[in-house]
């Protein structure tokens, strides 16, 4: 199983038991030199390959690959829209990019709206009840992102933080409730995961440890 006993019931109830993730150094430089896209209504093809490499480094020849003309056409297409949807659809045209990349490349851009699709918090979704699909966080889909992204505002919001706070605060508790590998898929039986321990609670949340990468502020953050 992906995970052990997460000692919550709901996504609601980890969430107001667990401290906020604070957000890791790099990443967080990382944000503030991208705050003049939001502004500009683009990005560069250099901004696009360092943002798409932070989250997965290793499609690197492939993002390598775009025109800075393109990626700046594409970009302003991107910002410019009001659809979620088709912002995804607009990223994920570009080749090695994901929904899971995408979905970082518009949380680095926009942490306050968005949070990255990760393969610990869409099983710890699917744990407690939030998702009913992919228990194993695999093979996400344009649909699945759209769901994931609702799920994470709604909290966001009931809490007043960014949806990025939400997202890294279920990363880390995902992280102190794995057992075994990451990713093999959980099996049918939920009941090991949905009913907590009497007595569970939440503790503090860690800054990253050594299986999340620590990166210069120009490189990537995490996988």
């Amino acid at each position: 199983m992906p995970l052990g006993r997460v000692g919550y019931r709901s996504v609601g109830e980890l969430l107001a038991a667990e401290s906020l993730a604070p957000e890791y150094p790099a990443t967080a430089e990382l944000i503030r030199r991208l705050r003049h896209v939001r502004r500009t209504g683009e990005f560069s093809r250099a901004e696009f390959v360092l943002m798409a490499r932070w989250k997965s480094p290793r499609a690197m020849p492939l993002y390598r690959r775009h025109r800075a003309a393109r990626i700046r056409a594409l970009s302003r297409r991107v910002l410019a829209t009001r659809s979620e949807e088709r912002r995804m659809e607009l990223l994920t045209e570009l080749s090695g990019v994901s929904v899971p990349v995408a979905s970082a490349i518009l949380t680095l851009i926009d942490p306050r709206r968005y949070g990255v699709l990760d393969i610990r918090v869409w099983q710890l979704l699917w744990a407690l009840g939030a998702v009913d699909r992919k228990p194993g966080g695999r093979g996400f889909s344009v649909a699945d992102w759209l769901v994931y992204l609702a799920e994470l505002r709604g909290h966001a919001r009931g809490l007043g933080v960014s949806v990025r706070a939400v997202e890294l605060t279920l990363f880390e508790h995902h992280r102190r409730a794995q057992r075994g590998r990451l990713y093999e898929v959980g099996g049918s039986d939920r009941r090991s995961l949905r009913h907590p321990p009497t007595g569970a609670r939440g503790g503090q949340i860690s800054r990253p440890t050594s299986d999340v990468p620590r990166v210069k502020p120009s490189r990537r953050g995490r996988a």
